[in-house]
């Protein structure tokens, strides 16, 4: 963070007292209706209790005031956060008449952000997060280190059950890790089983945010320890780089096409701009955006303002140095972006974000700020990087060709057929009903299983398209190429949506898009395939909960006329554990290789049937990950995907992004 930007809040906010802490309203709500303050009380809601807390912690380092940060999973699922900061106020509040700690731990809208000086930039309203946290967990203890002592008080579901009291002297710097001071403050709280159903933590989430924070947060050490297993596992973050340590990471199995990464760290209207970037080989974007440190998923004004000035800024360095001409036109918004690895940060004073989970940035000023900046350094940095800049264009000027070409190939596969009167493809047989809200296509692997498929299938509702061998890798292929390949063209013709900037999900022809491949290697490579075609050129269709994955049997098991089929190795073991407490010995157990040993009865019985059929509904929690896994698996580079299977091959059975 900016030298001036510390020194600034320094000066003015060395002594953080129970003035600071304002009162707006109280507690009892949160526990009505927790998934207003957390966004749900499903697994992502139980690990926002942790962001909530490790957020007041990062706030005190962006502050200044805090260098290491510690968190602990211990056993039973409970949490601790302990930092070095400046330990939260435990005097008498003048407006509350109690304790500034118990103030802030059970009333809502409590804390240092709301209009004091003690804070200048934070991770949005934290008086409400630590409160929040307090009210969903069944115990929560709270421990300050501060004027020499430690003060501790203790909480059942938001309500305090001990007073603020005198539980000892702080240790001594001899006593503590080198770098830590002598205050600070340890949450320690019990999700509340009342409110989440499930309480594990997943400590992959849990590091990943960490990883996070600390990059964002440039000189903090982040310590991650978990508990519930012996040994414990422990990691610990420090990157002195910041956001260029994020970028690296971030390209680290991509090929970059430009040596030096963009960097720049303003200061405009009193926010604070910091960003990096550099290009790569790949086609898809990956853009990370935050504000306060907290991840802004869905983007927003600073995001607007980056990608705006971006744009502009390139163009103008294009048409300047002649590598675009004056006939031709610009480049797009999607041109400059191809390739990009971009992380950008803003810290402002109040920051609006829309909805409580904080998924996007409304500050328009943020916007202004951003372009500002970018304005007014990326130019800069072109003309005294020329090689960087060279490379940078012939990439965007490339994707603009591609654009062009895919825009005519889209035009005539699409466009024109539909006006010549384009028929569903010959291999598609559809159904008799047009309710999208009843239809289903099966995508099915070869001829044979979709002869299967046709004769067993349910006419009225549901359709089948077979589709021959396996399909382009459209990780890395632009749509001019796509639209080449027969069995692709095929499958967007069923759909009805078109694709690309045609697509039109009020066109989709079925509701239910079901992949239905053999329980094999290359079942496995094109169900891959498919939901790689998906994930990329069709995300509103998984996004909205169209693409599903059908799950057939692996056994038939007989024994005289009875017959059970076994989805599983599992279910093999529990079927003939029955049949070998009912008597019926030495039953046939017969392995399906493929969809097409199957006659249409049995495939209708066991996969396609809506009362019997198990499926998979193909989900996105997390668009960046699932970038990142679809890029590793069907990238070019080889060692990033060898990495990750050998990580993966003995655990996981079933890929779910």
């Amino acid at each position: 963070m900016a030298k001036k930007i510390i020194k600034k809040i320094q000066s003015a906010n060395n002594n953080y007292t129970a003035k600071d802490i304002y009162v707006l309203e109280g507690l009892e709500p949160v526990r009505k209706r927790p998934g207003m303050y957390i966004g749900s009380t499903g697994v992502d809601g139980l690990h926002h209790l942790i962001w909530e807390v490790v957020d007041n912690s990062i706030d005190e380092a962006i502050a200044g005031y805090a260098k290491n940060i510690d968190v602990v999973i211990m056993s039973g699922n409970k949490v601790k956060v302990i930092d070095d900061g400046r330990g939260i106020p435990v005097e008498t509040h003048k407006q509350t008449k109690k304790s500034a700690l118990e103030t802030v731990m059970t009333t809502l809208h409590a804390g240092g952000k709301f209009g004091g000086q003690s804070y200048k930039v934070s991770g949005g309203l934290h008086g409400v997060g630590v409160s929040v946290v307090n009210a969903l967990s069944k115990w929560l203890k709270a421990e300050v280190c501060r004027d020499g002592y430690v003060w501790a008080q203790e909480y059942e579901r938001g309500k305090a059950i001990t007073k603020v009291k005198k539980v000892g002297k702080c240790p001594p710097a001899g006593d503590v890790p080198k770098g830590h001071k002598k205050t600070g403050t340890t949450v320690t709280f019990d999700p509340d089983p009342e409110v989440f159903k499930e309480i594990t933590f997943d400590s992959k989430r849990i590091l990943d945010h960490l990883r996070e924070q600390a990059y964002l947060t440039k000189g903090v050490k982040i310590i991650f320890s978990d508990e519930r297993s012996e040994p414990h596992a422990s990691y610990t973050f420090y990157f002195d780089g910041g956001l260029i340590s994020f970028v690296k990471f971030l390209v680290h199995d991509e090929k970059p096409i430009h040596d030096n990464i963009f960097y720049i760290s303003k200061t405009v209207e009193d926010i604070l701009v910091e960003t990096a970037f550099q290009y790569t080989e790949d086609i898809q974007p990956e853009e990370l955006s935050f504000a306060n440190n907290i991840h802004t998923g869905e983007g927003g004004m600073h995001l607007t303002g980056f990608r705006t000035a971006l744009t502009r800024t390139l163009n103008d360095y294009a048409r300047k140095n002649g590598y675009i001409k004056e006939s031709e036109e610009n480049l797009t918004g999607d041109d400059v972006r191809e390739g990009l690895s971009v992380v950008l940060s803003v810290k402002l004073r109040e920051p609006q974000f829309e909805g409580q989970t904080k998924a996007r940035l409304g500050n328009p000023e943020a916007r202004t700020a951003v372009e500002a900046a970018i304005g007014d350094s990326l130019g800069e940095w072109l003309e005294k990087n020329p090689a960087d800049a060279r490379k940078i264009l012939e990439k965007t000027i490339l994707a603009s060709k591609a654009r062009k070409a895919a825009k005519a190939a889209r035009e005539t596969v699409l466009r024109k057929g539909i006006m010549e009167g384009l028929a569903l493809p010959g291999k598609l047989a559809d159904c008799s009903s047009n309710d999208s809200a009843e239809t289903e296509l099966f995508i099915v692997e070869g001829d044979s299983a979709g002869g299967s498929a046709k004769q067993g299938r349910d006419r009225k509702f549901q359709a089948i398209l077979p589709l021959r061998g396996k399909i382009l890798n459209v990780e890395k292929a632009r749509i001019d190429k796509i639209l080449a390949f027969k069995e692709i063209r095929a499958l967007v013709i069923a759909l009805g949506t078109a694709i690309a900037e045609e697509f039109d999900i009020s066109k989709l022809r079925y509701g239910r898009i079901i992949i239905m491949t053999d329980a094999d290697v290359d079942g496995a490579h094109i169900r891959t395939l498919l939901l790689t075609l998906f994930f990329r050129y069709f995300p509103e269709l998984v996004n909205n909960g169209h693409i599903f994955v059908a799950e057939p049997p692996l056994y038939k098991i007989s024994s005289g006329k009875r017959s059970e089929y076994a989805y599983t190795d599992e279910d093999k073991a529990e079927i003939l554990e029955e049949f070998k407490k009912e008597k019926m010995l030495n039953p046939n157990i017969q392995r399906y290789k493929g969809l097409g040993e199957m006659n249409p009865d049995q495939l209708w019985d066991t996969t396609m049937n809506p009362e019997n059929r198990s499926m998979k509904q193909i989900t996105v929690e997390d668009a960046e990950k699932a970038n990142k896994i679809f890029d590793i698996l069907m990238g070019d580079e080889v060692a990033p995907r060898k990495r990750f299977i050998q990580m993966h091959a003995k655990t996981v059975k079933n890929l779910d992004i």
